[in-house]
């Protein structure tokens, strides 16, 4: 499809009239265009399309809006382009004559591989944002909130014999697309019955040994026709590209192993298995990772959703990060700030939980981005803080500039070293003399060791004192009234969840669910748009009638 540039519509004359008289109060999609204008150009999307010739059927930041107003809808891309051919609501939010017949659906799923492979699916978003700036809809410099979810891929949860029985049988339908009469001389009859039906755990054997012996059956077939296609002088080439035969390879190195004995069904007790995070779960999702957060276990994405939440403003959703379900929370607060730094939508307070903020953050967001990083940090866990009566870290004296730390006794310090900890981060090693220690009158307050000296470990400088003040803070009661604007962001998640069906991926691959991921903030805030032009007060948490019994009572 060829498609060329427009980069601004009108709203055909009888599709005003119509709509107009259809919907004498207007609807989100007309309130959209009346107040926004036309919220994608062309232009911002050049770098997907080719300069062509001739007329297209649909430009680009029309598709872009398509995909907006189908997700807002939770629309299938039938659906969607249905909704272009008969809905009067769309076609006057799209500037398109009545008589349009609309595009092929296959469109939207061509526009949505385009903008994942030129990495523009966050302008989707972004340029929406720019739109509710220029309406003063985003305060400067005002307070945002994040937090995070998980999110269901759309595949199969598999077990270990389920996965590379699946993935064999996924590579040999593909390669019976591109060589049919070359696997079909290299196999036997009984891969036919091995491998022609979907791996169902129900299916296969229940003893633990036939299993074991299934899944090394499945690990000589599985080496059997990698060595096959390596070797293959008449279809090595078209073989080797296939996607299936690489995520064969890959699947087969972390499940099996070589030893003495040959080929071996790798052990996790003994030959070891790969970490959640590089561990592939499904032949037809290689990015999605599972993961496990408190009771909940799941394999798949985790989508980090960061919004405004001033009062005087609508809450808008700023920004949107889309990891691996193993990626912790806290390794994505800086890719947070760095984008929204880029869009000039940095807040000055960032609402957030424990899992986002460490001492290094605490310190960076200050100075890297002159923002306010509130949320708790993980208080001391040493025996000593726990005992109350110890004495932990905080119960020192330190000199930086000297590199002294004075104990509770009074008692200097006899080495001050700089080491890392097992995250290669920089931590200071102060070390007490033997001596002193042993003779000390509350040592077993200071220590548990007989004979070993005191050792305390600090972050750096900056970075300690930050967290000190922080884990005072915390326990202060303006701190806890402050940091109470965090808790509504647990609303969107459920918005985003139960009305725009976030929690499950619609599409395959971290590049289309973060598509997903935007399209659905998009959608989310265009809903909000629409509520607050239409002086709708912002939600509260709801109380259920029992609970209210119980107020009412008292």
């Amino acid at each position: 499809m060829t498609l060329h540039p427009v980069n601004q519509w009108e709203i055909p004359a009888q599709t005003a009239k119509i709509a107009r008289a259809s919907f004498p109060k207007g609807n989100m999609y007309m309130k959209m265009y009346d107040e926004l204008g036309v919220l994608y150009a062309d232009r911002e999307f050049a770098d997907i399309y080719p300069t062509s010739y001739g007329k297209s059927a649909m430009s680009p930041g029309k598709l872009a809006l398509i995909i907006v107003m189908q997700f807002a809808e939770g629309l299938t891309d039938r659906q969607a382009a249905d909704a272009v051919r008969s809905r009067i609501d769309w076609k006057y939010a799209l500037g398109l004559e009545i008589t349009d017949s609309g595009f092929d659906c296959s469109v939207l799923s061509e526009f949505r591989e385009r903008l994942c492979e030129h990495g523009l699916a966050n302008k989707l978003l972004d340029v929406m944002l720019v739109k509710f700036q220029e309406k003063k809809l985003i305060k400067q410099r005002g307070k945002q909130r994040t937090d995070s979810t998980q999110v269901i891929a759309a595949i199969r949860q598999l077990n270990r014999l389920e996965l590379v029985g699946e993935t064999i049988r996924a590579a040999l339908n593909s390669i019976a697309e591109v060589a049919p009469a070359w696997l079909k001389a290299i196999i036997s009859d009984e891969w036919f019955e091995r491998y022609s039906d979907r791996f169902d755990n129900y299916r296969l054997p229940k003893d633990k040994k036939e299993r074991s012996e299934l899944a090394l059956k499945i690990g000589f077939d599985g080496h059997y026709i990698l060595h096959h296609i390596w070797f293959s002088n008449e279809n090595q080439g078209k073989l080797c590209e296939l996607d299936s035969v690489e995520i064969l390879r890959k699947i087969w190195i972390q499940q099996y192993t070589f030893d003495h004995n040959g080929l071996v069904w790798r052990n996790p007790e003994q030959t070891g298995l790969p970490p959640n995070s590089i561990c592939i779960e499904s032949p037809y999702d290689i990015e999605a990772r599972n993961s496990s957060k408190r009771e909940i276990n799941w394999t798949g994405y985790k989508v980090h959703m960061s919004e405004t939440c001033d009062e005087s403003t609508p809450n808008l959703i700023t920004h949107i990060e889309t990891t691996a379900a193993t990626t912790p929370d806290g390794e994505i607060t800086s890719i947070i700030h760095q984008q929204l730094a880029q869009k000039d939508l940095l807040p000055q307070e960032h609402y957030v939980d424990a899992a986002y903020v460490d001492a290094y953050q605490l310190v960076e967001s200050h100075q890297a981005y002159q923002v306010s990083l509130l949320g708790p940090v993980a208080v001391d866990t040493s025996w000593q803080a726990k005992l109350k009566t110890g004495f932990d870290v905080s119960a020192f004296v330190i000199d930086w500039d000297k590199q002294v730390a004075i104990c509770p006794q009074g008692n200097s310090n006899r080495l001050w070293r700089i080491t890392r900890d097992s995250h290669h981060n920089p931590l200071i090693e102060i070390v007490f003399d033997r001596q002193t220690c042993a003779a000390c009158p509350v040592r077993n307050l200071c220590t548990s060791s007989a004979s070993a000296a005191r050792k305390i470990k600090l972050r750096p400088r900056e970075e300690y004192q930050a967290l000190m003040e922080r884990r005072h803070q915390q326990q202060t009661p303006q701190f806890q009234q402050n940091y109470a604007h965090r808790a509504g962001v647990e609303g969107t998640i459920s918005q985003a969840v139960g009305r725009f069906d976030l929690r499950r991926t619609r599409y395959f691959g971290l590049a289309k669910t973060h598509l997903q991921h935007i399209a659905t903030a998009c959608a989310i805030n265009l809903s909000r748009f629409f509520d607050w032009s239409h002086h709708a007060t912002k939600a509260r948490t709801r109380t259920s009638s029992f609970a209210r019994l119980r107020v009412h009572c008292a």
